[in-house]
């Protein structure tokens, strides 16, 4: 072993602090864990068994077990088994629990038990942080994620799904039977009747399942959203951005304080997409933040008029880009965002260099649309590429905002890339800057090792890591 740096001998005696305090730095996390949960009012937060029995084998008490979860929590430790390891062998965690080592099950039935109190525990840590003044709450960040249930796929139905399984099922037996009409021509003997035999109980379980997938069709009639989950029976069938890669699961909503990264209000719901959570989670981020107003980023999943006008009256200042819902960009021709509005004239500049005045407003599905043309279309050289009709109509998207809050009108240019009523105001009252980064996704920190984040964290170069919520 010589010229390598060498290790100590097993046999040798090595003299180890007697305490565990000696063990444990003054900046450890876990100290800032034990401070926090001892400080709560287990009882009045409802945390079950805060009180000993009078009767009976005693108990852990709740403090132990929460420090043991929130320990877990922030170290990407999820599981009661491996929480039940590190109580024997994770120094920090022996300092935590008093050298305490509660089996699995404990760990799995407090944290079953106990999930009211859990979320109340966290909204007194936000309250905590806002209070000394780390999470200052002037702009949050709202995002989603997908998060896959214990049912697989095979066990939800849809209508489509029923029908292909249907159409799937069918084209089998039919190959089963001309299977067994081509045997029975061809092939003489035991082995005939024993194959024909075969192919036949084959079409008889087919046949049983076809039976199943219709009374699923019949339940999926009285179902409110036409999706059944047998084994998780609250998740549901969500698509992701890949072809083909879509899972049975939950989406869970989360709104991120942009400068420090903790966490301030999250949600678990079933839909699977995000267009009707932006008012929502800005309204439950302002209550855990007890602000007036606030700023909210999102990306464009969250686009919604409605949804938009809603946190205007709130108070809640939103930027998120809005969405091509059209393919014509692709197949070479313009789109929305190819015509420049003039606030100033209340007018619209196309490609071409024509201007579409305003002709009417009109009401369609609950919105105040309004509608912008001109009669230059039909001898433009451009026209194939911008409309098959007599002329090109352009509907503004905010209209429906700024026939409620004149500030609007300057956010109906399709040039712009966010739906944020402009603020005049410069300097620190003014819109929060664009990061394009992801404060929701990428919220532990640089390398993922930091507990709490620091008062920079908004400075750091890159934010890149493993996702993970926060408290």
């Amino acid at each position: 072993m010589s010229g390598y740096i060498e290790g100590a001998e097993r046999g040798q005696v090595t003299l180890f602090p007697d305490r565990l305090e000696d063990w444990i730095d003054e900046d450890n996390p876990v100290r800032v864990i034990d401070l926090f949960v001892e400080e709560i009012d287990l009882g009045e937060i409802g945390f079950l068994r805060a009180l000993p029995a009078r009767t009976g084998r005693p108990g852990y008490h709740p403090s132990v077990l929460l420090k043991l979860f929130i320990y877990g929590y922030l170290n990407r430790v999820p599981s009661s088994r491996a929480l039940e390891r590190e109580a024997v062998r994770n120094v920090e965690v022996m300092w935590l629990t008093g050298r305490l080592a509660p089996d699995h099950k404990t760990i799995a039935d407090f944290r079953r038990d106990n999930g009211p109190a859990i979320r109340r525990t966290c909204a007194q840590f936000v309250e905590l942080c806002r209070r000394i003044g780390v999470l200052k709450g002037d702009c949050v960040a709202i995002d989603g994620s997908k998060f896959k249930a214990v049912n697989n796929r095979d066990k939800n139905f849809t209508k489509g799904k029923v029908a292909s399984r249907t159409a799937h099922l069918v084209a089998s037996i039919q190959r089963y039977l001309d299977e067994m009409v081509r045997i029975d021509r061809q092939e003489e003997g035991e082995v005939r009747a024993e194959k024909i035999a075969n192919l036949a109980q084959r079409c008889e379980r087919i046949r049983q399942e076809i039976e199943c997938l219709v009374d699923m069709g019949e339940a999926l009639r009285q179902s409110p959203d036409s999706q059944i989950s047998l084994t998780d029976p609250d998740c549901r069938s969500m698509a992701t951005s890949a072809k083909g890669s879509g899972f049975v699961g939950y989406n869970a909503q989360s709104a991120v304080d942009t400068e420090t990264h903790l966490i301030v209000t999250h949600d678990v719901i079933n839909a699977g997409h995000d267009r009707e959570q932006l008012s929502t989670m800005a309204k439950a981020a302002k209550a855990a933040l007890v602000r007036d107003e606030m700023s909210a980023v999102a990306d464009k999943g969250y686009f919604s008029g409605r949804e938009i006008l809603v946190c205007h009256e709130d108070g809640t200042t939103t930027t998120l880009p809005r969405p091509e819902t059209s393919g014509n960009r692709k197949k070479g021709k313009y789109v929305k965002a190819d015509f420049a509005y003039d606030a100033d004239a209340d007018i619209y500049q196309c490609p071409a260099g024509e201007t579409l005045t305003y002709r009417y407003t009109t009401e369609e599905g609950g919105l105040v649309v309004q509608r912008y043309w001109t009669t230059a279309c039909l001898n433009c050289p451009v026209k194939a590429r911008c409309t098959t009709g007599k002329e090109r109509r352009i509907t503004p998207l905010s209209s429906l905002q700024a026939a409620t809050a004149g500030q609007w009108m300057g956010a109906r240019t399709s040039g712009r890339r966010d739906a944020r009523p402009p603020d005049p105001r410069p300097g620190p009252n003014g819109p929060p800057p664009l990061d394009r980064r992801a404060p929701v996704r990428h919220d532990q920190g640089l390398d993922g090792s930091d507990a709490f984040p620091d008062a920079n964290a908004h400075e750091r170069p890159n934010r890149d890591g493993i996702p993970c919520p926060r408290l």
